[in-house]
């Protein structure tokens, strides 16, 4: 088990309702939990075919240089980059959102 964090921004009411089945919304669009690997990739599964035109970052703890993990799903100006095995995150110029 590990503490799973969930960020969602413009997704349909369906999916918020599947994250608050497994997951406590902390704020508005924020779910946290402690859960295993298995039920995180559920999880992930439901995020990538509820999230619509919205977008999803999702973070967990995990055995790497940093401590933690994280992928996203759907436009927006944060990407992400692996630097020397370390995951960033870069910044699109304002205006560009690159779909994930």
């Amino acid at each position: 088990m590990a503490m799973l964090v969930v960020v969602t921004e413009n997704v349909p009411p369906r999916l918020r309702g599947r994250l608050a089945i497994w997951l406590l919304q902390i704020r508005a669009g924020v779910y946290v939990g402690d859960v295993s690997s298995r039920v995180r990739e559920m999880i992930w599964e439901q995020c990538s075919e509820l999230s619509s035109d919205g977008n999803v970052v999702m973070a967990w703890k995990t055995n790497t240089e940093s401590g933690f993990d994280f992928q996203t799903i759907g436009e927006n100006r944060r990407i992400p980059v692996d630097m020397d095995n370390l995951r960033l995150v870069s910044f699109l110029p304002e205006g560009e959102e690159r779909a994930l």
